[in-house]
C-alpha cells in the first residue's frame, strides 16, 4: 500500500470524523495504485496520484462538476471514468467544514449501497 496515499486518506478522515472508526468498520486498501477507503465494506473515497476523490450521489456530483476544478475520477489516463466519484480540488479538501459535509454525504451514500 502506498503509505503517503494511506496517510493522506486516513488523516483526512480522522480529522473530519475522528470517531468514525469507533462506530463503523473503517478500512483502507490498495486500489489500482491508489488507496481506497471503505466504511462497513463499501468504498467511499479514494486517494492517489489524482488527489482525493469521494463517492457521492448524482445530484451532488452534478452540482460539484459545475466548478472547473472538480474532475471525474479516472485511475489511469486511458481508463474509464468512475461515474459516482468526484476528484476534489485542494480548495475543498483544505476547507474543513466543506470537506466534512462532503465526507458525511459520501459515507451516507456508500452505506446505502
Amino acid at each position: 500500500m502506498n503509505s503517503s496515499y494511506f496517510e493522506k486518506a486516513a488523516g483526512l478522515v480522522r480529522q473530519a470524523r475522528p470517531r468514525l472508526a469507533a462506530t463503523h468498520q473503517l478500512d483502507f486498501k490498495n486500489c489500482f495504485g491508489a488507496v481506497a477507503g471503505y466504511v462497513n465494506g463499501s468504498i467511499f473515497m479514494s486517494c492517489g496520484q489524482f488527489g482525493v476523490a469521494l463517492r457521492l450521489p448524482t445530484p451532488l456530483l452534478a452540482q460539484l462538476f459545475e466548478a472547473e476544478d472538480v474532475k471525474p475520477l479516472k485511475y489511469f489516463s486511458n481508463g474509464h471514468v468512475k461515474k459516482e466519484y468526484a476528484v476534489l480540488p485542494d480548495r475543498i479538501v483544505s476547507d474543513q467544514q466543506q470537506f466534512r459535509k462532503l465526507l458525511d454525504k459520501s459515507i451516507e451514500y456508500s452505506l446505502l449501497k
